[in-house]
Protein backbone atom coordinates (compact mmCIF):
# COMPACT_ATOMS: atom_id res chain seq x y z
CA UNK A 1 0.00 0.00 0.00
CA UNK A 2 1.33 3.40 -0.96
CA UNK A 3 2.30 5.60 1.98
CA UNK A 4 -0.28 8.27 1.08
CA UNK A 5 -3.09 5.73 1.65
CA UNK A 6 -1.80 4.07 4.84
CA UNK A 7 -3.32 6.63 7.20
CA UNK A 8 -6.75 6.64 5.58
CA UNK A 9 -9.49 5.44 7.94
CA UNK A 10 -11.69 2.41 7.52
CA UNK A 11 -15.28 3.11 6.52
CA UNK A 12 -17.98 1.82 8.89
CA UNK A 13 -20.08 -0.70 7.02
CA UNK A 14 -22.66 -3.43 7.36
CA UNK A 15 -23.28 -6.71 5.60
CA UNK A 16 -26.28 -8.96 5.36
CA UNK A 17 -26.19 -12.75 5.12
CA UNK A 18 -29.68 -13.27 3.70
CA UNK A 19 -31.07 -16.80 3.87
CA UNK A 20 -34.11 -18.05 2.01
CA UNK A 21 -36.46 -20.77 3.28
CA UNK A 22 -34.02 -23.47 2.08
CA UNK A 23 -31.03 -21.84 3.86
CA UNK A 24 -29.51 -20.69 0.56
CA UNK A 25 -27.56 -17.42 0.59
CA UNK A 26 -28.44 -14.37 -1.54
CA UNK A 27 -25.57 -13.07 -3.69
CA UNK A 28 -25.47 -10.35 -6.31
CA UNK A 29 -23.08 -9.76 -9.20
CA UNK A 30 -21.72 -6.23 -8.98
CA UNK A 31 -22.30 -3.81 -11.84
CA UNK A 32 -18.84 -2.26 -11.41
CA UNK A 33 -16.96 -5.57 -11.65
CA UNK A 34 -17.32 -7.35 -15.01
CA UNK A 35 -15.58 -10.47 -13.67
CA UNK A 36 -17.56 -13.38 -12.28
CA UNK A 37 -17.52 -12.24 -8.64
CA UNK A 38 -20.56 -12.16 -6.39
CA UNK A 39 -21.17 -10.65 -2.99
CA UNK A 40 -23.76 -10.48 -0.27
CA UNK A 41 -25.60 -7.17 0.27
CA UNK A 42 -23.37 -4.68 2.10
CA UNK A 43 -22.63 -1.01 2.33
CA UNK A 44 -21.73 1.99 4.41
CA UNK A 45 -23.29 3.37 7.55
CA UNK A 46 -24.62 6.93 7.27
CA UNK A 47 -23.83 9.55 9.92
CA UNK A 48 -26.14 9.10 12.92
CA UNK A 49 -27.39 5.72 11.70
CA UNK A 50 -27.08 2.57 13.80
CA UNK A 51 -25.75 -0.64 12.28
CA UNK A 52 -29.05 -2.53 12.16
CA UNK A 53 -30.92 0.36 10.53
CA UNK A 54 -28.08 0.62 8.01
CA UNK A 55 -28.38 -3.11 7.26
CA UNK A 56 -32.11 -2.85 6.56
CA UNK A 57 -31.55 0.26 4.41
CA UNK A 58 -28.77 -1.40 2.41
CA UNK A 59 -30.91 -4.49 1.91
CA UNK A 60 -33.72 -2.35 0.52
CA UNK A 61 -31.38 -0.23 -1.64
CA UNK A 62 -29.63 -3.23 -3.18
CA UNK A 63 -32.40 -5.84 -3.43
CA UNK A 64 -35.68 -3.96 -3.15
CA UNK A 65 -36.54 -6.12 -0.11
CA UNK A 66 -38.36 -4.10 2.52
CA UNK A 67 -40.72 -6.67 4.06
CA UNK A 68 -40.85 -10.39 4.80
CA UNK A 69 -37.35 -10.25 6.27
CA UNK A 70 -36.51 -11.20 9.84
CA UNK A 71 -33.35 -10.66 11.84
CA UNK A 72 -32.00 -13.99 13.05
CA UNK A 73 -28.87 -12.75 14.75
CA UNK A 74 -26.25 -10.03 14.79
CA UNK A 75 -22.93 -11.71 14.00
CA UNK A 76 -20.49 -11.30 16.86
CA UNK A 77 -17.65 -8.82 16.40
CA UNK A 78 -16.63 -6.84 13.35
CA UNK A 79 -14.66 -7.80 10.27
CA UNK A 80 -12.34 -5.61 8.23
CA UNK A 81 -10.88 -5.62 4.77
CA UNK A 82 -8.54 -3.29 2.92
CA UNK A 83 -8.90 -2.40 -0.72
CA UNK A 84 -6.32 -3.70 -3.18
CA UNK A 85 -3.85 -1.12 -4.45
CA UNK A 86 -5.62 -0.58 -7.78
CA UNK A 87 -8.82 0.52 -5.97
CA UNK A 88 -7.20 2.78 -3.36
CA UNK A 89 -7.96 6.41 -4.10
CA UNK A 90 -10.75 5.33 -6.47
CA UNK A 91 -13.48 3.70 -4.37
CA UNK A 92 -15.39 5.97 -1.95
CA UNK A 93 -13.79 9.03 -3.54
CA UNK A 94 -10.46 8.06 -2.01
CA UNK A 95 -11.59 8.80 1.57
CA UNK A 96 -11.14 5.28 2.98
CA UNK A 97 -8.69 2.38 2.65
CA UNK A 98 -11.25 -0.32 3.43
CA UNK A 99 -14.20 -1.19 5.60
CA UNK A 100 -14.86 -2.27 9.16
CA UNK A 101 -18.13 -4.21 8.90
CA UNK A 102 -20.83 -5.38 11.27
CA UNK A 103 -22.71 -8.36 9.79
CA UNK A 104 -26.28 -9.55 10.33
CA UNK A 105 -27.91 -12.89 9.59
CA UNK A 106 -31.45 -12.47 8.25
CA UNK A 107 -34.15 -14.72 6.81
CA UNK A 108 -36.21 -13.77 3.76
CA UNK A 109 -39.70 -15.26 3.84
CA UNK A 110 -41.00 -13.50 0.73
CA UNK A 111 -41.19 -14.53 -2.91
CA UNK A 112 -38.34 -14.30 -5.40
CA UNK A 113 -40.62 -12.18 -7.60
CA UNK A 114 -40.50 -9.46 -4.93
CA UNK A 115 -36.70 -9.13 -5.23
CA UNK A 116 -35.83 -6.20 -7.48
CA UNK A 117 -32.18 -5.34 -8.10
CA UNK A 118 -33.19 -2.62 -10.57
CA UNK A 119 -33.32 -0.09 -7.75
CA UNK A 120 -32.85 3.69 -7.86
CA UNK A 121 -29.05 3.29 -7.78
CA UNK A 122 -28.50 -0.33 -8.83
CA UNK A 123 -25.39 -2.13 -7.63
CA UNK A 124 -26.07 -5.60 -9.02
CA UNK A 125 -26.38 -6.92 -12.59
CA UNK A 126 -27.79 -10.26 -11.51
CA UNK A 127 -28.59 -12.24 -8.37
CA UNK A 128 -29.06 -15.82 -7.24
CA UNK A 129 -29.37 -18.11 -4.22
CA UNK A 130 -26.35 -20.35 -3.54
CA UNK A 131 -25.34 -22.94 -0.96
CA UNK A 132 -23.44 -21.52 1.99
CA UNK A 133 -20.47 -23.77 1.16
CA UNK A 134 -20.13 -22.07 -2.25
CA UNK A 135 -19.84 -18.54 -0.84
CA UNK A 136 -16.04 -18.61 -0.73
CA UNK A 137 -15.86 -19.79 -4.36
CA UNK A 138 -17.54 -16.71 -5.83
CA UNK A 139 -16.19 -13.75 -3.84
CA UNK A 140 -13.49 -11.27 -4.87
CA UNK A 141 -10.13 -12.20 -3.30
CA UNK A 142 -9.73 -9.18 -0.99
CA UNK A 143 -12.97 -10.11 0.82
CA UNK A 144 -12.31 -13.86 0.93
CA UNK A 145 -11.14 -13.89 4.56
CA UNK A 146 -14.41 -12.25 5.64
CA UNK A 147 -16.54 -14.73 3.72
CA UNK A 148 -14.57 -17.69 5.16
CA UNK A 149 -15.18 -16.42 8.68
CA UNK A 150 -18.85 -15.74 7.98
CA UNK A 151 -19.31 -19.21 6.52
CA UNK A 152 -18.05 -20.84 9.72
CA UNK A 153 -20.10 -18.58 11.99
CA UNK A 154 -23.30 -19.11 9.97
CA UNK A 155 -22.83 -22.90 9.98
CA UNK A 156 -22.78 -22.83 13.80
CA UNK A 157 -25.82 -20.56 14.05
CA UNK A 158 -28.08 -22.53 11.69
CA UNK A 159 -26.54 -25.96 12.39
CA UNK A 160 -25.46 -26.78 8.84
Amino acid sequence: MEEKFQNLPLRNGVGIVLLNKENKIFVGKRIDNPSNFWQMPQGGVDNGENFLDAAYRELKEETGIKKNVELIQEIEGTMTYELPDHLLGVVWKGKFKGQKQKWFLMRYEGNNSDINIKTENPEFLDWKWIDLNMITDVVVDFKLHIYKELKEKIKKIINL
